[in-house]
């Protein structure tokens, strides 16, 4: 259990890192966070991709000066 949280917050703050120049970029980083952070918590991680890249484009596009 120890374990896992400390793969999830590695995982999350990886996420924070990798909002990428371009929008493609923002995509797949947000995919594989999400997708990691699903696969240490159990969840779907298809699924854990889909909001991952959703969410790190939408905020990589709504606050480019902190990316």
């Amino acid at each position: 259990m120890y374990r896992k949280k400390w793969i999830l917050v590695a995982t999350a703050l990886t996420a924070v890192a990798a909002c990428g120049d371009t929008l493609g970029e923002q995509l797949a980083g947000g995919a594989l966070a999400g997708g990691g952070v699903a696969a240490v918590t159990g969840g779907n991680v298809a699924g854990g991709a889909a909001v991952g890249a959703v969410g790190n484009a939408a905020y990589c596009q709504s606050n480019p000066g902190r990316c």
